[in-house]
């Protein structure tokens, strides 16, 4: 069983280690010169651009700790559609605002994208696929 309350016998971290991992699995390969070397970009995750698939729990997860250092995510796509934003979307606020309307679609200071699929034809640095199909 996952997923069980801590108070029954559950892990601390549970709702967001799947999207401490993606990120963490992630910046060892950023942090490696070489490999980054390669491909023509700076190491490190500050100043990147990442775009999402999924905006569950490890979606949400691994865009807040993309964020909290300093990376830009800069496209979310869902099953209804993906939004688009060059500056950057706050993490905590799209999860509010798709708790409170239901979709990302129509988030203040976005470009809205009717096929989720052309999120993932953005320009980034990351392409996370966390969508559960």
């Amino acid at each position: 069983v996952t997923g069980k309350p801590v108070n029954q016998g559950g892990v601390r971290g549970r709702e967001d280690a799947t999207g401490l991992g993606v990120y963490y699995g992630v910046r060892e390969v950023m942090n490696d010169a070489e490999v980054m070397g390669k491909l023509g970009l700076d190491t490190g995750v500050k100043g990147k651009k990442v775009v999402i698939q999924g905006f569950g729990n490890v979606g949400y997860w691994s865009a807040k700790y993309f964020c909290d250092n300093g990376a830009k995510v800069i496209g979310v796509a869902e099953h209804n559609g993906a939004i688009f934003n060059p500056k950057g979307f706050d993490p905590e606020d799209l999860l509010n605002f798709k708790s409170t309307k239901g979709t990302l679609l129509g988030y203040p200071g976005s470009v809205d994208l009717p096929n989720a699929n052309d999120a993932l034809f953005l320009e980034c640095d990351v392409l996370i696929p966390a969508a559960m199909e």
